[in-house]
């Protein structure tokens, strides 16, 4: 079986060796054990821009090289048509060579292969929806047209789509999904957090405006003021790390806030352990992978109601649903701070629920969308 790729997620070559966004590589380092072989079409970069890479470490049989076509102003208005009619090309190219085709959505890149794959209705599909499949949330349009494509069984056949959460009003060609960080080898026995001493949250994400990390330290701030022993890890990088690191230096913070950088794997499951809350007052998700991470070690989720968080929460049985209103938020935090036994009780269930999500049962589900079993 020859497997495509077709996603915006760009194709790194240093030293001839190809690089990828990290999650990414993992996924496909799954995928391509079931296939004979693998195509990447995507655009390809000179250098990484932040972004946090690992190397590919399968062969990759093709690149069918795209365009990036994310311009901006009437000025480009011309060089963005031509740029999409070039990447339709390729990717209809592309197809023609697959015997599987794989769309990552959404994006400029997923749009185009979405269009694309209605010409070929006979060829086997799986497209994973990475963003917030929820058809209330404000979204562009151009991420809507995707859903509508994907979901219409007369223009989209043959396909298998993947999406975060459980939805109503959804064709045959939607699947409920997940993703999954540990695997089988790594579960271990439910451990209590300490009690009696500083109550330690953790921030995984990258800093930029979206993801609200700086809503995060206001809660921290804001507890502190109420009297609680609290500190705050945060890792990842972005274009706001400087305004943080500002905002931590200016409100003196810099005892109970502490900016990590991006960290291995191994240095944030260490972290997840350590800490009582996992917290991401984030704009937009898919599957928030923070979440599930952090439950996994038995951190009690706080999380905006987005994309398929009340589903991950239980609808807030499961952790705190932020409002986005300090006020109200704060209390509900204050709410388990003041109880050690709800809190655990809590605790316990996010750890039940996310350690159902390992590596091993992502791996079986792909073998089935690929039809090895």
């Amino acid at each position: 079986m020859k497997l495509l790729i077709v996603t915006s997620a760009p194709l790194i070559y240093k030293n001839e060796k190809p690089f990828a966004y990290g999650p990414l590589v993992k996924e496909m380092e799954i995928w391509q054990k079931y296939v004979d072989k693998i195509a990447f079409c995507c655009p390809e970069w000179k250098n990484e821009n932040e972004l946090l890479t690992s190397e590919i470490a399968f062969k990759i049989d093709k690149h069918f090289s795209l365009i990036e076509s994310n311009l901006i102003g009437f000025s480009n208005f011309f060089k963005a048509i031509f740029y999409s009619i070039y990447n339709f090309v390729v990717i209809f190219k592309a197809m023609i060579w697959a015997d599987h085709i794989h769309l990552r959505c959404p994006g400029n890149i997923g749009l185009i292969g979405c269009i694309a794959q209605i010409l070929f209705p006979y060829k086997i599909k799986t497209a994973k929806y990475a963003g917030n499949w929820d058809p209330e949330s404000n979204q562009p349009k151009t991420y809507k047209f995707q859903r509508w494509i994907l979901n219409n069984t007369f223009l989209t056949k043959n396909i298998q789509v993947l999406v975060y959460g459980e939805w109503a009003n959804t064709s045959k060609n939607i699947k409920s999904f997940f993703t999954a960080t540990y695997s089988e080898s790594e579960k271990i026995e439910y451990n209590a957090k300490k009690w009696n001493q500083k109550f330690k949250f953790i921030f995984v994400g990258t800093l930029v405006e979206g993801k609200k990390p700086l809503y995060a330290i206001q809660l921290i701030q804001n507890l502190l003021m109420q009297g609680f022993d609290v500190a705050l890890e945060i890792y990842g990088s972005g274009i706001l790390k400087e305004h943080l690191k500002s905002y931590i230096s200016e409100n003196k913070l810099e005892e109970n806030v502490f900016l990590k950088g991006n960290q291995s794997h191994d240095v944030l499951k260490i972290a997840y352990q350590h800490s009582h809350f996992v917290i991401l007052p984030s704009e937009s998700e898919g599957w928030p992978k923070a979440i599930a991470e952090g439950m996994f070690w038995g951190c009690v989720p706080i999380s905006t109601k987005v994309s398929c968080v009340d589903y991950m929460l239980d609808y807030g049985k499961r952790g705190i649903v932020l409002e986005m209103k300090l006020s109200s938020d704060i209390q509900k935090i204050i709410d388990l701070l003041r109880n050690q036994s709800v809190f655990r009780q809590i605790s316990i269930e996010a750890f039940t629920w996310s350690n159902d999500f390992t590596s091993n049962k992502f791996e079986y589900e792909i073998k089935k969308l690929l039809q090895c079993e």
